[in-house]
């Protein structure tokens, strides 16, 4: 797989805004992709040193729409951690 499959989309909500301090940045992942192949795909993409991968597994909820029911998709989450001397990621610089 090459980067641009690995990493689909940032996440932005205010808990992951708030990471940004500590040099946290948060992904949504392909959910086969491991901690090593994400930490390459974001030194890749975007230029930076990677200094540890968290990832968690999100399941689908259930939806109902009148008598309809289904489930959303499971998902992949991905936690980023860059080293104190990496720049930061640009993308993220005008959100704070």
């Amino acid at each position: 797989m090459i980067a641009q499959d690995i990493i689909i989309k940032p996440i932005i909500t205010e808990k992951s805004m708030s990471g940004l301090q500590n040099n946290k940045y948060t992904f949504k992942v392909a959910k086969n992709a491991n901690k090593i192949e994400i930490a390459k795909a974001v030194e890749e993409l975007f230029g930076v040193k990677v200094a540890k991968v968290n990832t968690m597994n999100c399941r689908g909820r259930m939806k109902r729409m009148g008598l309809n029911s289904g489930m959303t998709p499971s998902w992949k989450k991905a936690i980023v951690t860059l080293t104190a001397d990496s720049k930061t990621i640009e993308f993220f610089d005008g959100m704070m």
